[in-house]
C-alpha cells in the first residue's frame, strides 16, 4: 500500500500540556483507508497502566498503544477518555487517533525492570490494539516480542482481523507463557453491524479469525458484546449468533449487555434518535438508573446465551500448563500511573 504523507502540524495547546512541546507530531495520510483521519504521534512516558482498584475489570495491568479508534463503534465506552485530551468524544474519537510510537521500546524496558513481577497484562481493553492504525504503525509485533521474550502472560481482545498478521509471534509466546485471545462479536446481523460498528470488519470475518487461531492451536474465546437491547437481543438473533460462534470453533462465549457510560451515552443516543427514533423512550427508561441495563435483563440474556452455548457444545478451553522462563523475584513496581491511557 502507498502511504503519502500530506503534512505535519504544530502541536495544539492541549497536546503540549499533556506531552511537552516536542512530544507530539500530527500526521495525515492520503489513502482511502485513512482519509479524514488525523494521527497524533506521541512519545509516552510509560506504557504499563495500573487499573484502579475500584474498576470492574478482572485484571490489574493493561497496555494500550492507541487512544481513539477508527472502528467508530457508536457505543464505545472509551469515548470519554478523549475528553481528557480536550478532544471531541464523538467524531473526534473516531478520527483523532493518538499513537504511542515508543510503546514497544517502553514495554521492553519496563518488563526488564527488577520491580516488575510478571503480572498478567491485558490489551485491547480500552481501544482496539488491532484497529486500522496498527496496519500503518506496526506497534504490536514489538509489544508481543517483548512479552514473549520475558515469558510474561497476556491477553488480547479485538474486533480486528489484523491479529492474524502476528500469528507466528502469538504461537511462539504461547509456547512459553499463558496467552489468551478473545474476539468481540456481539451479533451477526449485517444491517445492525453496518450502522453501529461502521469501521470494523464484519462479524463473519471476525469469526474467521476465531477459526484460524484455533486451527493454529490458539484457543480463542468470543466476548459476545454488546448485546444491544431491542436491536440484537431477540431469541432468533441470539441463537444465530451463538450458533455462528460455535461453528467457528470458539472455546467459550461470554455475553455482555450494552452499557452506556457518560461520553458514549450521548453519542449512542444521538445515533439511536437518527436510526431508531421509536426506541429512544425505551432506552431512556431502561438506562434511567445509570450506565448499565437492569440486573433482571442482564441475567436473562446471560441465561439465554449460556443455554444456547450448552446446546451448541461450547465449553471452557482446556490448556496445557504454560512453560515459564526463570526470572528473579523483584520488588513491587513503583512510579507514576500511565500518563496517556485511563480506563
Amino acid at each position: 500500500m502507498r502511504w503519502d504523507h500530506l503534512g505535519e502540524t504544530p502541536p495544539t495547546p492541549a497536546d503540549t500540556a499533556l506531552f511537552g512541546m516536542d512530544a507530539v507530531t500530527t500526521r495525515t495520510f492520503d489513502t482511502p483507508e485513512f482519509r479524514g483521519i488525523t494521527f497524533h504521534e506521541v512519545r509516552a512516558r510509560t506504557i504499563l497502566n495500573r487499573v484502579p482498584g475500584a474498576s470492574r475489570m478482572p485484571f490489574e495491568w493493561t497496555v494500550n498503544p492507541y487512544r481513539g479508534c477508527t472502528h467508530a463503534c457508536v457505543y464505545c465506552f472509551a469515548r470519554k477518555t478523549h475528553s481528557y485530551l480536550d478532544l471531541d468524544t464523538g467524531l473526534g474519537f473516531d478520527s483523532q487517533i493518538v499513537v504511542k510510537v515508543n510503546a514497544a521500546e517502553l514495554l521492553t524496558r519496563q518488563l526488564a525492570s527488577r520491580r516488575w513481577q510478571g503480572a498478567h497484562i491485558a490489551m485491547g481493553t480500552n481501544v482496539d490494539c488491532y484497529q486500522r492504525a496498527e496496519g500503518r504503525y506496526r506497534l504490536m509485533p514489538g509489544i508481543l516480542t517483548a512479552l514473549r521474550d520475558r515469558a510474561n502472560p497476556f491477553s488480547i481482545l479485538t474486533k480486528g482481523t489484523l491479529i492474524l498478521r502476528d500469528l507466528e509471534l502469538l504461537t511462539q509466546a504461547a509456547e512459553v507463557t499463558e496467552v489468551g485471545v478473545s474476539v468481540s462479536v456481539g451479533f451477526t446481523d449485517e444491517e445492525l453491524w453496518r450502522t453501529i460498528e461502521p469501521g470494523t470488519p464484519s462479524p463473519h470475518r471476525r469469526l474467521d479469525v476465531v477459526r484460524a487461531l484455533g486451527e493454529h492451536g490458539i484457543g480463542c474465546g468470543v466476548l459476545m458484546a454488546p448485546v444491544v437491547p431491542f436491536l440484537g437481543d431477540s431469541p432468533e438473533q441470539l441463537r444465530a449468533t451463538v450458533r455462528a460462534i460455535a461453528e467457528a470453533g470458539a472455546v467459550s462465549v461470554t455475553p455482555l449487555v450494552l452499557h452506556l457510560r457518560p461520553g458514549a451515552r450521548e453519542w449512542f443516543m444521538s445515533w439511536l434518535a437518527r436510526h431508531h427514533p421509536r426506541l429512544v423512550g425505551r432506552y431512556e427508561r431502561m438506562y434511567a438508573d445509570g450506565a448499565y441495563a437492569p440486573t433482571w435483563y442482564q441475567r436473562r440474556i446471560t441465561r439465554q446465551v449460556h443455554e444456547l452455548a450448552a446446546e451448541f457444545g461450547i465449553g471452557p478451553a482446556r490448556r496445557e500448563t504454560p512453560r515459564h522462563l526463570p526470572r528473579p523475584a523483584p520488588a513491587p513496581p513503583a512510579g507514576d500511573p500511565e500518563q496517556l491511557t485511563l480506563l
